[in-house]
This record gives C-alpha cells, sequence and structure tokens, in this order.
C-alpha cells in the first residue's frame, strides 16, 4: 500500500532515478509537470513520493520503485521522524520475527484495525525479549551495590537478586506475571506475599511477617521488625516515614491514594529511610477505573517506567554522594494504537520486504541507510572493532554495555545459552534501537535502560562477566561534583578532565571477579598527568592489563590513533605483576578505507592470549612487550605502547633500501618503454556524439550506483582507490543489503571532487563490492569497448559541461557525459591506445610510490644510524 504522505528529498529522487543531485534541479526547471514541493526548506524542498514516482516513470526514467528504496523512502519522510519510525518498524520486525502468525492476522484489515491490534501484540513479545531492567547481586534498596529496575508485564519491577530488591524475575513473588497484579518484595528470606486476585502487596526488612491483603487491598511493610500487617478489603497502609500517607484502595480501582482517614503504618525508628517517589509507574494493566485521581495514583499508560534507582550510601556518608540526576528508565516501551497508526503503510512495506530478506536484515538495512545518512550525528564503532573487543573479552553468559550506542558492541558477542545482555544509553533513541536490534540478533536476554551512566545507572547491583564500552571522550560534565563520594572509585577520585577513568571504574564495579572489561580510549588517557594517580593504583592492583595502540583510522574521530585497555576486576594480586602494551600502528592503511583489520586482528589477539596463558610474553620488536609494572611507575605513569616499544629490527634495513632502489630502477625502466610516442597532428573531428543516459536507455549499458551498506567481509571499492589506483581498500557499514560487485570489463566513474577519472576493472579488482560515491557502467560488449568508454569519459572539456557546482563540492552526472557514435572496429582502436595510456600511468604511480619509501628509508636509516652517511 503506498503512502501518498511520505515525502522524499531531491537527494532521494536523485537515488531513485540513479541520477546526480543536479539531474534533479534539471527535470525541475526544464518540466512543467515535475511534481511541486510538498514541505521541507525552499533550499531543501521535499516532495510526495507517490507523484515522484508516476512521474520518473511517465518519462521512462523509472520502471519501477524498488521495494527497499520505497521502504526507506516511507522511514524517512514519517511525520514523526526516522527516529519514531525505526522504532515502530523494530517493534513489528520483532513480532514478525518472533510470532509471524500474529502478524498476519493483525494486518488482514484495516489500518485502524492494525494499529488497535498492535500494541496487545508487541506488549507479549517485547515483554519476555526486552521487558526490563535488573541488577544482580545486591538488595534493591540499600547496600552499595542495590540494584533497582523495571520490567514489563509479567517482568515487572525487577530488582536485586541477593537482597532486598524489587523483583520480577526468576519465580520471585514480588512481583506478579499478570497484567493484573503487580507488587513489591523485599529479600528472599520474608515469608511469601499473600495477596488476592488484582491486589499487589509489598514486603520489605529482613524478619517482615507476612503481608495478606483483601481482594482488593494493597499492603507495604518496612522495617527491620515490623510487625505484619493484615488488611481487610477496604484499605491497608503504608509502611514508610510518619509523614507519608496511607493507601486508600477503592472498590472499584486500584490505586495508591493518600487518604486522612487510613493510618499509616509508621516504620521503625531506625530503620533506613526509603525515598519512594510520589508517582508509582506500574504495568499498563494496572490502571482500570476512572477514580484513579491523586499524583500518586498508578498511571494508566501503553508504556512501561522504571522505579528510580535508589543509591544507599556508607554510615557518616556527606549528602553529596548519593548519585544525582534524573532516573533511568526502560529503553523500549510499547507505542500506542494511535502512535502507530500514521506508522501502518511503512510497518506493511516492512513486512513485505521481511518476507523477501528477514527480519532481521530489513532492520539492518534500514538502520544502516539511517546512520549513513546522518553520519554526523552518531559515533559509530566499526563491526571489525567490535569484533576485536568482544574477542578479547572472550566468551561471557552476562555481558554489559554502559554506553552502548547502536548496539555494535554488543552484537559482536559471542551468542550462548542462557546469555544476558545489559545496556545502557543516554540517548533514547539509540537506547531502543539498540535493544530491538540485539533482540532481533540473538536469542539472549536483552536489558537495556535510558539514562546517564555514570549519574543514574540503571544496573547498580550487576556482576557481569565482561563488559565492552565505546565511551564519550573528553567530557567535563561528568558528573564530576555529585559524585565525589561515589564507591565506585575505588583506584582514586577521577579528576574533571579525566572522564574516561571514571568509566573506567565504573567498569570495574560492575564487574565479577576475574571478569574482563574492555574499553576504547583517547590516547591522551595513557599519559595525561592529572590521571597518573589512577592509573598507578590500576597498576598496583593488577586491574589494569593490557593497552593496545589501534591504527590511524580505526575508529572516530580516525584522525587519531586510538588505544584499547583490557581489564581484569582483581580476584587476586599478582605476585610480579606485568602489563602488556601492543603497537598496531604499522597496519595502518594508505588509503580511507582504515586499516588492515586482519592483521591488527592477528597481532593482537596472538599477543593478548600468549600474555594471558602465562602472565608475559617474548619481546616482539616494534610490536609487542610485557612490561613489570615497576617500570611503569614513575612520575609520569605513562602507558603509551609507542613509548615502551623497543623499534623494530633494522638490521637489515640498509638491504631492505638496496632492494627498493632496485625495484625503483626497474619501474623507471618500464615506465620509459610505456612512455607515449610523439602525438601525430589531426584535425578536429566531427562525431557525431551520445551521452551515456541514452546509451543506458538503449540498453548498451548498465548503469549502478554505489551502496550504503553490505557484508563486512567483501573488499570494497572507494573513490579514493580508483583515483589513487590502488587495490580496494574501502569498508561499507555492515548489513544485509545486497552491495554492487564489480566485473571485469566494468568501467567505474567517481562522481565527486570534479576530476576526470574513470577506471576499467582488472580481474585482480573484480568481486569487489561499489563503494560510494562511485557509478558503475557495464556495457554491452558485442557493442561497447570499455577501454573505449573509459577513455571518452576522461576528457577534461567532457567532465567539465557534465559537472555541477556547489558550495563545497563539486559533483559530476554521469548520464551527461559524452561520447562518440563509432563503429566497434573503430572503438577498438581506441581502446587498445588508451590502454597503453593506463598502463603508463600505472608504472608512474608505481615509480612515485617507491622513491618516496626509498626518501623515507633514508632519512630514517641515517637519523637512527643504520645507514652510514658515505
Amino acid at each position: 500500500m503506498q503512502d501518498n504522505a511520505t515525502e522524499v528529498t531531491a537527494a532521494g529522487i536523485a537515488r531513485l532515478a540513479g541520477v546526480g543531485r543536479a539531474a534533479v534541479s534539471n527535470w525541475r526547471r526544464r518540466h512543467a509537470d515535475f511534481p511541486k514541493p510538498v514541505g521541507g526548506t525552499e533550499t531543501s524542498p521535499s516532495f510526495a513520493l507517490a507523484e515522484v514516482e508516476a512521474w520518473l516513470r511517465k518519462q521512462g526514467k523509472l520502471a519501477e520503485v524498488p521495494l527497499r528504496e520505497r521502504v526507506w523512502q516511507q522511514l524517512a519522510g514519517h511525520p514523526e521522524g526516522p527516529l519514531t519510525a525505526l522504532v515502530h518498524t523494530g517493534c513489528v520486525l520483532l513480532l514478525i520475527h518472533e510470532r509471524p502468525t500474529v502478524w498476519l492476522d493483525a494486518s488482514a484489515g484495516s489500518d485502524a484495525r492494525l494499529a488497535a491490534m498492535l500494541p496487545g501484540a508487541l506488549e507479549k513479545v517485547l515483554t519476555p525479549r526486552v521487558g526490563g531492567v535488573r541488577g544482580r547481586g545486591g538488595g534493591g534498596v540499600g547496600g552499595a551495590r542495590a540494584g533497582v529496575g523495571v520490567g514489563a508485564g509479567a517482568g515487572g519491577v525487577a530488582g536485586g537478586g541477593a537482597g532486598g530488591g524489587v523483583n520480577a524475575a526468576y519465580g520471585r513473588p514480588a512481583v506478579s506475571g499478570a497484567f493484573g497484579q503487580a507488587g513489591v518484595n523485599g529479600p528472599g528470606n520474608p515469608p511469601a506475599v499473600n495477596t488476592g486476585s488484582a491486589s499487589p502487596g509489598a514486603n520489605s526488612g529482613p524478619e517482615t511477617s507476612s503481608v495478606n491483603s483483601g481482594s482488593v487491598a494493597s499492603s507495604v511493610n518496612s522495617g527491620a521488625a515490623s510487625p505484619g500487617v493484615k488488611s481487610g478489603s477496604v484499605a491497608s497502609g503504608v509502611n514508610s516515614s510518619p509523614a507519608v500517607p496511607g493507601v486508600d484502595p477503592d472498590p472499584t480501582a486500584l490505586g495508591v491514594n493518600p487518604a486522612p482517614t487510613v493510618p499509616a503504618v509508621n516504620s521503625s525508628p531506625t530503620a533506613p529511610t526509603v525515598n519512594t517517589p510520589p508517582t508509582v509507574h506500574n504495568d499498563p494493566a494496572v490502571h482500570n477505573a476512572a477514580s484513579v485521581s491523586s499524583e500518586s495514583a498508578v498511571h494508566n499508560a501503553a508504556t512501561v517506567h522504571n522505579r528510580p534507582t535508589v543509591h544507599s550510601t556508607p554510615p557518616d556518608t556527606p549528602a553529596t554522594a548519593i548519585t544525582a540526576g534524573s532516573p533511568p528508565t526502560p529503553a523500549l516501551t510499547p507505542p500506542t494504537g494511535p502512535q502507530l497508526l500514521p506508522s501502518a503503510p511503512l510497518l506493511r512495506g516492512a513486512a513485505e520486504l521481511a518476507a523477501e530478506i528477514g527480519a532481521r536484515q530489513t532492520f539492518e538495512f534500514l538502520l544502516g541507510r539511517h546512520l549513513d545518512a546522518n553520519p554526523r550525528q552518531y559515533t559509530l564503532t566499526p563491526a571489525e572493532l567490535a569484533g576485536l573487543m568482544a574477542d578479547l573479552a572472550g566468551p561471557a553468559r552476562t555481558v554489559l554495555d554502559p554506553a552502548c550506542g547502536t548496539g555494535a558492541l554488543l552484537r559482536a558477542v559471542d551468542p550462548r545459552p542462557g546469555q544476558e545482555l545489559y545496556a545502557q544509553d543516554n540517548a533514547p533513541e539509540l537506547a531502543a534501537l539498540s535493544a530491538l536490534r540485539l533482540a532481533l540478533h540473538s536469542r539472549a536476554t536483552v536489558r537495556a535502560a535510558v539514562g546517564d551512566t555514570l549519574r543514574a545507572d540503571a544496573h547498580p547491583g550487576l556482576l557481569a562477566d565482561a563488559v565492552l564500552c565505546h565511551p564519550p571522550f573528553n567530557e567535563r560534565n561528568w558528573g564530576h561534583d555529585e559524585l565525589a563520594y561515589d564507591p565506585r572509585w575505588e583506584y582514586g577520585f577521577p579528576a574533571r578532565t579525566e572522564s574516561e577513568l571514571a568509566w573506567v571504574q565504573h567498569a570495574l564495579a560492575r564487574l565479577t571477579d576475574g571478569g574482563t572489561a574492555v574499553l576504547l580510549m583517547p590516547p591522551a588517557a595513557a599519559s595525561r598527568r592529572s590521571g597518573r594517580r589512577i592509573r598507578a593504583d590500576l597498576l598496583r592492583r593488577g586491574a589494569l592489563r593490557a593497552v593496545v595502540a589501534l591504527p590511524v583510522g580505526a575508529a572516530p574521530p580516525y584522525n587519531i590513533p586510538l588505544h584499547l585497555w583490557v581489564l581484569r576486576r582483581p580476584d587476586r594480586t599478582p605476585a610480579a605483576p606485568e602489563v602488556l602494551l601492543v603497537d598496531t600502528g604499522r597496519f595502518a592503511g594508505e588509503a580511507r578505507g582504515g586499516p588492515d583489520w586482519e592483521a591488527v586482528r592477528e597481532a593482537v589477539l596472538d599477543a593478548w592470549r600468549a600474555f594471558a596463558r602465562e602472565g608475559r610474553l617474548a619481546e616482539r620488536p616494534g610490536l609487542a612487550r610485557s612490561v613489570p609494572v615497576i617500570e611503569l611507575l614513575d612520575d609520569d605513569v605513562d602507558l603509551a605502547p609507542a613509548r615502551h616499544l623497543p623499534p623494530a629490527a633494522v638490521a637489515d634495513g640498509a638491504e631492505q633500501l638496496t632492494q627498493v632502489r632496485e625495484r625503483l630502477g626497474e619501474t623507471l625502466r618500464l615506465t620509459a618503454d610505456l612512455t607515449p610516442p610523439p602525438a601525430d597532428p589531426a584535425p578536429p573531428a566531427r562525431w557525431p556524439l551520445t551521452t551515456v543516459g541514452e546509451l543506458a536507455r538503449g540498453g548498451a549499458l548498465v548503469m549502478r550506483t554505489g551502496g550504503n551498506g553490505g557484508h563486512a567481509r567483501v573488499p570494497v571499492l572507494t573513490d579514493h582507490d580508483v583515483l589513487a589506483g590502488t587495490a580496494p581498500s574501502g569498508t561499507l557499514p555492515e548489513s544485509e543489503e545486497e552491495a554492487v560487485l564489480t566485473e571485469p570489463g566494468d568501467v567505474v566513474v567517481p562522481v565527486l571532487g570534479g576530476g576526470a577519472m574513470a577506471r576499467v576493472i582488472d580481474g585482480a579488482t573484480g568481486g569487489a563490492a561499489l563503494g560510494r560515491n562511485l557509478v558503475l557502467l557495464r556495457p554491452d560488449r558485442t557493442a561497447l569497448d570499455p577501454w573505449f568508454l573509459a577513455g571518452f569519459l576522461r576528457g577534461t572539456a567532457n567532465n567539465r559541461q557534465a559537472s555541477s557546482y556547489a558550495s563545497t563540492a563539486t559533483r559530476l552526472d554521469v548520464r551527461r557525459l559524452h561520447l562518440p557514435r563509432l563503429p566497434l572496429e573503430e572503438q577498438l582502436r581506441y581502446g587498445a591506445r588508451f590502454r597503453a595510456l593506463d598502463e603508463f600511468e600505472r608504472a608512474l604511480r608505481h615509480a612515485s610510490r617507491l622513491g618516496e619509501q626509498l626518501v623515507r628509508g633514508m632519512y630514517d636509516g641515517l637519523t637512527d644510524g643504520t645507514v652510514a652517511p658515505d
């Protein structure tokens, strides 16, 4: 079903038709019947997708909008924005993935029926998969590692498993599974809470007796040795402080209303006070009557909200030690029917696409397209780096990412039976997308939350087997003033400028003994003087196990060689501790495609596994060594690997330079042989001309544009590779989108930069994926010679007339490029000459690279003493 309200920009129209944006601007000027803008701005208008599709088909510029493109344009043009559309689509894709028959039944009728049925269906799927946040290993209220969280539906409110808390998992009687019941249960040692068919009971305190309530009454009991509270069918007390009003249940509605006629049951004077917010957000089923009227009533809402985390502090701790900030909320709440109604056409299209490529692949495609369309809004972790960090952490059953972003790190974790993935992010949209992505990717239980991790940790009681984290860098407002007495700072209170060391200690605090944390860090964190005391204590106590310097271009910011820190929560202090230092800078890529990930992965994992087995590593010059901690505990405590690793062996440096010089001589001789002969003058030719666009419409060639995603292991030919004449070196955002693969004889043309360049794909480059900002032309070899085509496309005047100019860039409209209409025999003559010129150009480039290598080697050899000046 086509959504007439879906809008598309000029860039989207260009993508639909496979042309540049300049062509779309020309169509608007030249064709009076071109669709009029329906939205956007004067400089960036938007058009109705249905009208654009009809116009393109009428003009013969489009046969049919591909389903992938249609769904993407519906998502990008969603009235509530692409992020809301992505969340709605992800929820439905998870429903299709888990219960396809439920989707088929819901989608059989009208859009209104679909929107009305989906919330209930989604709740049954989202609740068991991404239903809440649960701490582990500490009490819900009280204790340094108290855990409080929220679970939707049957999950209810999740709390600590070893102490008093709000618990909804593993069959605990804390929260009843039915949507009509809810309750709060304290430690595991008190008797069970007996409630009626629709009444929650709340019980806390280590020696509290059972709480019995009637069919519509609730009871809350606290205090270290409070007697049981027994209520009838009218009301029960709330045990908190004397100033807290009692519970005034209505016979027809379950609410927590302040009522002066019902006395409060006050806690013991010596019992710790529990600060409970005035609003209790509970499951959506606990809201049946209009009489629920006070602020503290259980709200009727389709979303599931969590209770705020209660941070306890040790005795005599100042008030500033209590964690401040907004409480974390669950990452995902089921959308309501009215919210879903505008998304109905998109959801049907996504379901149709899922039937072709799968629900998981559909979500990855749409998420990848959104991230690629908004590169400056997100700091992404490349898939190769995420895989390396997961491998360094090793197999784990419980894994935490406290700054999850789009979920790339947790997605890279190897699945295990009974696995639990915990995530938190301060951006609500990223937390929701991560939860959906992880639920679609694996069968693990996903517990994701929204909130500032350092100020309002959603998993305070968690003891994870592994922590993976790509934290925000160089943050000054990370909570330095309000977190001065936080118990997580076991290794020292981080300075205001050392937010990364706060994340390091948070990760260590959430590890079980012997657990491993891997964090991506800026290189300055290894050497700043403001952090030297914390680094020293991490070394002394055996918490910091390795520092790995990555090559330039491994992750954003791409111009800085970032570090990986590998930490373990010490279960014992090593007798003679050593730290592994690895420098993989030598594996940096020459092009923008990034480093040689295969080499980086092999070098790092090989060194780490050998070090983990033996506790030390034999020196690998220029690459890795294990350094005794005592050597690093100087005034600076500088952990930068490059400052502690010996240079690579240079004994054969002079011999290598001799080999480079010999290869340069051979290349220069080859270049001389390939030098074109003198050009014979000829009168200007007057050929009949055609354009690439006309050839494409006539079937003489096929035109394809570069993709926006693909399989991670496919080598990608980038525009930089084409311009530099190098091998494929790039990567595309990981998705299940089918990449455009090159074949020998294809002609590839960059569309940005304004240079006259075209490259004919040979056997060595064939099979690579086509990168962004490239256009592929696949000629019919019976009518068009590839070398003839590529040669004429490189003409300077040809490129100039086909280019459009913006304020900061030049873009080539490949369809407007001209070439003469010549018989195939004449094309082959020109093609042979163009091919000879290409060989000469390649030889010149190779000679240039060898010359640069020889010059650099001579400078290095003379300055380090391995080459004599005479």
